[in-house]
């Protein structure tokens, strides 16, 4: 469940996040060489597991409300929350987002990248191209005094400029000690509306950016989110923090 009470991190906490998002970045670089036609996504997965527990941290996603694997592969359709699984086997041409989040002294660090695996089509690699432009854009709108609002203002505004469209139904949030808390961060909006930014605040910001329909369709195992017209779906993932002078991005290597 996530708190309804936004918390401003101290300068202590905030370097418990820095480590645990150094280690996050660390895990996405670690994988990114196994991205791959003939790889499964269960081998991604079971790789993950022993690299985190090697550098003495825990997988959040392992068991949380039920979750039955380390991280989340989410592939061409799927927006997120991919389940991996033996029978999954990746194929030139496919995207797949990878999420992962360690806990390292109680603090989660929270990134995500969506890789190309072989060649994919012009436009799949255009989507995943403007997806990450999309983080970038509303990282750089993040200032003490700026509004929540103003984040998805920018991603969905540059997103639909090329025709694609903004998931509504996931978004970012506040993330410490807690994986999932206060505030919101839909990457979709009104500049000038939602809750001010203040320095100390940390949330992720990870737009999921459609190819066709902005809607989601959840699969039986209750995970799993696919686009409804089953068209291709990027996202990419970092944590930030508000500093007094804007913002620093906690999940780099």
């Amino acid at each position: 469940m996530k708190t309804e009470t936004i918390v401003i991190l101290s300068q202590r906490e905030i370097e418990k996040m820095r480590r645990a998002g150094r280690l996050a970045a660390q895990l996405l670089q670690h994988l990114e060489p196994l991205v791959k036609p003939g790889v499964s996504t269960l081998q991604l997965n079971d790789e993950a597991e022993r690299w985190t527990q090697q550098h003495g941290a825990k997988s959040a996603p392992l068991g949380y409300k039920g979750y039955p694997k380390s991280i989340c592969t989410s592939v061409n359709e799927v927006i997120c929350h991919g389940i991996p699984n033996a029978k999954q086997i990746l194929k030139d041409g496919d995207i797949i987002n990878i999420d992962v989040t360690p806990i390292i002294d109680g603090y989660h660090g929270d990134t995500s990248k969506t890789f190309l695996v072989g060649n994919p089509s012009p436009k799949a690699q255009k989507l995943v191209e403007v997806t990450a432009e999309c983080l970038r854009l509303g990282i750089a709108e993040v200032k003490p005094g700026a509004k929540i609002g103003d984040i998805g203002a920018a991603i969905q505004e540059y997103a639909e400029s090329f025709g694609f469209s903004v998931v509504r139904d996931f978004v970012g949030h506040g993330i410490s000690h807690i994986f999932h808390t206060a505030p919101d961060v839909p990457h979709y909006g009104i500049r000038g509306r939602g809750k001010k930014l203040r320095a100390g605040m940390v949330f992720t910001i990870e737009p999921m950016i459609n190819e066709g329909t902005h809607e989601a369709q959840m699969l039986n195992d209750g995970w799993t989110a696919v686009t409804s017209d089953r068209q291709l779906s990027a996202q990419f993932e970092h944590t930030i923090a508000v500093t007094e002078y804007g913002v620093e991005i906690l999940t780099l290597p």
